[in-house]
């Protein structure tokens, strides 16, 4: 082969230079990604490069040595960093595998007909050549990739970090470039949901469909946020993306600009701690949810709260104080009709009404009063949000994978 080769090689020059001309040409086209980032002449040079380089392929293979891959290791790192599909560059080295095999073939046909069957065996040899070439572009691009993805991952949890953590500027340009750089609007309506640490694992949050808003997932050992850009979509679309992942989330007001998304932040983790651990939806509006976030919001006042309006049910047996705190939170729920609490809690309507009278025995707080209804409702939410809590810190908790960056995003 090395013998051919020799014998052609100054018509095999001249065939290869026309054959990047017309490759070239065709690539660019043909490819708007090539034609985006490479000028003809440029284009043309690195294709000639690469034909030669895979003739000197072959005529190393022939003499038992390696083939020199530093330059398509190179050509594939670059293409990368640039962005050019790896489509389209495996595109052109196959064509230019073919227009090499095609100009071989007219050389040495031209040279001497009679040794055409003499450049048969070199066919496998130069296609083994050209696979190594495509592997190492491929290799050393699908790396490059690779890290580069690293590098745009932790770039764009770092930016939403500013935004949901505040460590941008609290309304200068640190948070509008952070927010434009991630592709947000200057002006919109915003909002962020927080979910509970540990209620998605093994399934996480889950891109929505075409219709559904955009949201950009921020996934940490301490739980799960996401920065939902709403658009024209209604708060409540937020709960109705939530509900298949059947887990335990809260959900901020509307914000109207990146300065305010770290507020929206700590109030979506005010309204998570509203959220219902069990039962009915499990994703909690913060504005649905006011008066229990004003007494999550208040630890201390909480603790009062619960002990000066329903400290006397609190000191009664377990199961007592179980049915009397289920019996009021029922009612409240059923919107003081102890009539539908009764259905609700499948039993009869003088059983509901008992147990009420004997609650307001015990707290003093008649249920025909408002005021007293307030402080009862406000005070029950302390204990739930209590025995919550409780309960939370008693189950055991994901594995510690440390900080992840950003999960499934839209």
């Amino acid at each position: 082969m090395e013998r051919i080769i020799e014998e052609i090689r100054e018509d095999l020059s001249r065939r290869i230079a026309a054959a990047a001309d017309r490759l070239a040409e065709r690539t660019l086209a043909e490819d708007p990604a090539y034609a985006a980032l490479l000028g003809r002449a440029e284009l043309r040079e690195r294709i000639h490069h690469n034909l030669r380089q895979a003739v000197d392929g072959l005529v190393r293979s022939s003499r038992g040595l390696p083939v020199e891959l530093a330059d398509a290791r190179a050509t594939g790192t670059l293409r990368a960093e640039q962005g050019l599909p790896l489509a389209s560059l495996l595109r052109t080295y196959r064509r230019g595998g073919r227009l090499l095999w095609l100009a071989l073939t007219e050389a040495v046909s031209a040279h001497d007909r009679a040794a055409l069957p003499r450049l048969l065996p070199g066919a496998t040899a130069l296609w083994d050549v050209l696979d190594q070439m495509t592997d190492a572009v491929t290799e050393s691009y699908r790396t490059t990739e690779a890290a580069r993805t690293d590098r745009d991952r932790e770039r764009r949890a770092a930016l939403l970090d500013a935004l949901l953590d505040g460590s941008a500027a609290v309304d200068g340009p640190a948070a509008s470039e952070a927010a434009a750089q991630l592709g947000l609007p200057e002006r919109g309506r915003f909002a962020v949901v927080v979910l509970a640490a540990g209620s998605a694992d093994g399934a996480g949050p889950r891109p929505g469909g075409s219709g559904d808003p955009r949201v950009l997932w921020r996934i940490r050992a301490d739980g799960e946020s996401g920065l939902v850009q709403l658009g024209h979509h209604p708060l409540e679309s937020v709960r109705e993306l939530l509900a298949p992942l059947g887990v335990r989330a809260g959900v901020s007001p509307v914000v109207e600009a990146p300065a305010e998304v770290a507020r929206a932040h700590r109030l979506a983790a005010l309204a998570l701690r509203t959220a219902p651990a069990s039962g009915g939806p499990r994703t909690a509006l913060l504005d649905e949810r006011l008066p229990a976030a004003l007494v999550a919001s208040q630890a201390e006042l909480a603790g009062r709260l619960r002990q000066v309006v329903l400290g006397p049910v609190l000191a009664l047996p377990a199961e007592d104080r179980r049915v009397l705190l289920t019996t009021l939170g029922t009612w409240l729920a059923c919107r003081g009709s102890t009539t539908h609490a009764a259905q609700r809690l499948y039993c009869h309507r003088n059983t509901v009404s008992n147990r009420l009278r004997r609650l307001e025995q015990l707290t003093g707080r008649a249920l025909s009063d408002p005021a007293h209804v307030v402080e009862l409702a406000l005070a029950h939410a302390a204990v739930t949000q209590r025995a919550g809590a409780e309960g939370a810190a008693s189950r055991p908790g994901p594995p510690d994978r440390g900080r992840r960056t950003g999960g499934p995003t839209r």
